[in-house]
């Protein structure tokens, strides 16, 4: 945080960093903007309000002092704005996130054993390990928890170490049960293909949390994919079809007795510089296209191809969990799905609930506070 120089002009302030060398420009409104004068002492919220500013300000003067910038108005005002701010926050550069870990590709190399296992109890007491696990869960994408109690909702204790449970049009938490008159296809014992939950919400839920209670049928093993590196092989091999894939909103739709959930949205969501950021892939749940006719050939050409890599093995892992154990993942990354299982030769239960990415992403800046 060590400035070389300062240059001011009448529309903004030039600062030489040692650590670049090269000047960062601030523009006047900017750092009035940021001003502390700017913010409620106490709630830290801006309470400025920018019209009550010229359109431009005017900056005169400004010195270094050990800790801040001090910055001279024509209007009279001074700011002493922290080096540490104008450090963090340099136009242009996104700031630094603890939560912005980059993903780790996979696919189907990636051995059950290579998947990251936390002991329950750990996670329970101590916040270091809380962090390496959410760190590794968040790279990956997915973890599984192991040692849980045999109760319901011992899994969801561990999800609200984390942070709030997302409520769904399913409630609070769900059963992973083989039951009569089922609203959906997790609540029956046929396979479940490779798909991501509620793409049909407007926002899908975040991570997902799955406590084996008991897996005692033959079959129903559990079957996931990463859905980035599936993202990213079809950019690789096929441009025009992650083109389609990603520009063109098809329709989702959940409907039962009691709610009737609809959205558009693109199978592959992209960041701000094309990074690859959710995958909504759930073809039972996909609702009748509705993109104008000459765009629906090519479309279902891609549709097709993304089909087809994830019932490629190549990409898949495989396992069945055992009671005690739970798989968590990203619902907005991993595709997860499940083998057929004879409900007549034993019993299984799962017990399910969702933390959104916002939740998680904020317990691991919080973590991060916290000093080792």
């Amino acid at each position: 945080m060590n400035l070389t120089g300062l240059e001011v002009r009448a529309d903004a302030l030039l600062a030489t960093w040692a650590d670049d060398g090269a000047p960062v420009t601030y523009p006047t409104l900017w750092l009035r903007d940021n001003c502390p004068s700017a913010f409620h002492p106490q709630t830290e919220e801006r309470v400025l309000d920018l019209l009550s500013l010229a359109a431009q300000p005017v900056l005169t003067h400004a010195e270094q002092g050990r800790e801040t910038v001090v910055l001279h108005y024509a209007d009279g005002h001074v700011s002493h704005i922290a080096l540490a701010l104008l450090a963090a926050h340099r136009p242009g550069r996104p700031v630094s996130d603890p939560a912005a870990i980059p993903p780790r590709l996979w696919r189907g190399d990636l051995a059950p054993g290579g998947i990251p296992r936390f002991a329950a109890a750990r996670l329970a007491g101590d916040d270091a390990a809380l962090e390496t696990w959410m760190r590794q869960t968040a790279a990956l994408g997915l973890s599984i928890v192991d040692g849980l109690a045999d109760r319901v909702d011992a899994g969801v204790e561990i999800a609200c170490k984390i942070g709030f449970l997302r409520e769904t049009n399913f409630g609070m938490t769900f059963e992973v049960v083989s039951k009569p008159d089922p609203n959906n296809l997790a609540y029956t014992a046929v396979t479940l293909p490779l798909h991501t939950d509620l793409p049909n919400q407007e926002v899908p839920p975040g991570f997902q949390f799955l406590h084996c209670l008991a897996n005692e049928a033959q079959g129903g093993g559990s079957l996931f994919a990463d859905g980035f590196a599936l993202a990213e092989d079809l950019r690789a091999r096929d441009p025009e079809a992650f083109r389609l894939l990603s520009e063109v909103a098809i329709p989702f739709r959940f409907h039962d007795r009691h709610a009737d959930i609809r959205t558009h949205a693109p199978v592959i969501t992209l960041d701000r510089v094309g990074a690859v950021r959710e995958i909504r892939w759930n073809a039972h749940i996909a609702a009748t296209f509705d993109m104008p006719a000459d765009v629906m050939p090519a479309y279902y050409r891609a549709y097709r191809t993304f089909m087809a890599m994830t019932r490629d093995p190549a990409y898949q892992i495989t396992f069945k969990l055992a009671a005690g154990e739970m798989i968590v993942f990203d619902n907005r990354r991993v595709l997860h799905g499940r083998e057929a299982f004879d409900p007549s030769t034993g019993f299984r239960h799962l017990h399910g609930c969702y933390v959104d990415r916002g939740e998680f992403n904020s317990r691991l800046r919080l973590l991060a506070r916290t000093p080792g």
